[in-house]
């Protein structure tokens, strides 16, 4: 059997101060959620979607309840999910109305022969899945984002994301977002991309946040995992692919990653990322906000 290992990320951006010690509860509270899971021997993909389902479920997060609105005022939603046997993967894009669009996306994995689903499509799929009506949509968000339509900066977290190996030795990766303050309406980001908002292997799990389009053009999730099938450490994996980025101005990235080794990594360029990992035999739980 194989040492289990979670990591969370709350989303990387420009947190605000006074919300920094509530996002750090909310990831390990996502954490904690997947980390019961694998104690009792449950599964990589059930662990990631748990933890991510505490995040959508934060309004401070940039994931279901409390996602950002785009610029006609609505909420569409990205998320996916992956897992290493198989190259398994589930994705919903530009998706409304629902709580938990993670949820949603494993049933495009488990349910259907595709990969994505958007739109009103993906809407229809989770109605028949038994997903009920449910208005995402906080009031906090309705007011920032008439403060954006005045030219107030405000902070705007990104992606939310957890990545596991379970006692098996599988891995899984789970993303989910709200997407970018303002963006046109059907904009679609890395977060339900394989390869880009996510992406595992037999061998490795990692998921990205921040700058969306970047993580596209770069498919940097998965030249971690790639790097790592080549014999670095998650960490070392991380770092890398976040340091070769191209410059986009002050935009932020951060990566999240495990290895085979159980070894956790974490990555970040500009911005503040929320995050959290356990590591089976360590002891502790490891929460931190980090800047880079």
């Amino acid at each position: 059997m194989s040492r289990y290992a979670i990591a969370v990320h709350g989303g990387c951006g420009r947190w605000q101060a006074s919300e920094t010690a509530r996002a750090l509860r909310g990831v390990r509270a996502g954490l904690q959620a997947a980390r019961r899971i694998l104690h009792a021997g449950g599964t990589a993909l059930d662990a990631v979607c748990a933890a991510v389902v505490v995040l959508e479920d934060d309004p401070l997060f940039n994931a279901g309840t409390g996602s950002v609105l785009n610029r006609d005022g609505d909420v569409e939603m990205d998320a996916s999910v992956m897992v290493g046997e198989n190259l398994g993967s589930g994705g919903v894009a530009a998706l409304s109305r629902v709580r938990n669009p993670v949820l949603v996306a494993r049933k495009v994995m488990e349910e259907t022969p595709h990969v994505l689903l958007a739109g009103p499509g993906a809407l229809a799929f989770a109605r028949r899945q038994g997903f009920p009506n449910y208005d995402p949509v906080t009031n906090e968000r309705r007011k920032r984002h008439r403060l954006v339509l005045r030219a107030v900066r405000v902070a705007a977290p990104g992606t939310v994301g957890a990545v596991a190996r379970d006692a098996a030795g599988q891995f899984a990766a789970a993303t989910s977002t709200g997407g970018v303050t303002l963006k046109l309406p059907g904009r679609i980001g890395d977060s339900p991309i394989p390869g880009a908002g996510n992406y595992a292997t037999e061998c490795a799990a990692a998921s990205a946040t921040g700058h969306g389009e970047l993580m596209l053009r770069t498919l940097a999730t998965k030249s971690v995992c790639d790097l790592i099938a080549g014999g670095m450490s998650a960490g070392s994996a991380a770092r890398r692919v976040i340091s070769a980025l191209p410059a986009m101005g002050d935009e932020s990235a951060g990566i999240i990653a495990v290895d085979r080794a159980s070894r956790v990594g974490v990555a970040l360029r500009n911005g503040v990322m929320p995050h959290a990992w356990y590591i089976e035999g360590d002891g502790r739980v490891v929460a931190r906000v980090r800047a880079g």
